[in-house]
């Protein structure tokens, strides 16, 4: 991959987007279930138990799938190093199934009454395990990059950095932080906006658009990869 050349919207940007929209769009339609915020889904299994609604059972599994798609995603990538592949592509490509796949049954089964229904369950692991692939190929293979499925870390830092600058102790390094950091958080936060807006508007034809989102993903990394020249 390039280190000169950058696609006209930042690869970060467009997986922090999707990350925000599948969050929400699945916990909307779902019954509260986090595809990315996988731990949350702790807190609305408890909620689910005490107040009796649907989605126990994929509430319950959210979290052992997510592991275990992780793991499963960072041997294939070893495997495809080892085969002298680049392994971002093949990844974003599987990201975009399974989204396509998920879309696919939100639309020929939704809306879904219990969703620990065998279609809203699969759907629903399936967007779990998307955003388990993005979250480990970020981890993998842009290191550099602020986390774009998870906002509490990237919040908690910015307000650090942003403290210290009131106290004059910002440096380079926090000015650098926060120029990634806080254009992240944004793109979370309008893909969440975006998400609730899409679903009360467009009900289950808003899951169109997260592999959509990620096919532009797979672009734009193409264009990283492209030598520059």
């Amino acid at each position: 991959m390039s280190e000169n050349k950058t696609p006209s919207v930042p690869l970060s940007y467009l997986l922090g987007f999707n990350a925000g929209y599948v969050d929400t769009a699945g916990f909307l339609a779902l019954n509260g279930l986090f595809a990315a915020h996988v731990t949350g889904n702790f807190v609305t299994l408890g909620a689910a138990l005490i107040h009796g609604s649907t989605g126990a059972i994929s509430k319950l599994l959210a979290l052992p799938v997510f592991c275990v798609a992780v793991a499963l995603t960072r041997l294939a990538s070893n495997a495809l190093v080892d085969r002298q592949k680049a392994p971002m592509h093949s990844l974003i490509v599987a990201q975009v199934l399974l989204l396509a796949i998920a879309a696919t049954l939100m639309l020929v089964f939704g809306p879904f009454a219990d969703s620990d229904a065998l279609p809203a369950f699969v759907a629903g692991m399936l967007m779990v395990v998307a955003m388990a692939v993005q979250n480990a190929m970020q981890r993998m293979h842009l290191s550099q990059l602020p986390p774009s499925t998870l906002m509490t870390g990237n919040t908690t830092q910015v307000m650090i950095d942003l403290a210290d600058r009131l106290k004059g102790l910002g440096d380079a390094s926090s000015t650098g932080r926060l120029r990634k950091m806080l254009p992240a958080i944004a793109s979370f936060a309008v893909g969440c906006a975006l998400a609730a807006l899409a679903y009360v508007l467009l009900g289950m034809w808003s899951f169109v658009l997260p592999p959509v989102i990620a096919v532009w993903s797979a672009v734009a990394l193409r264009k990283l990869e492209q030598p520059s020249g």
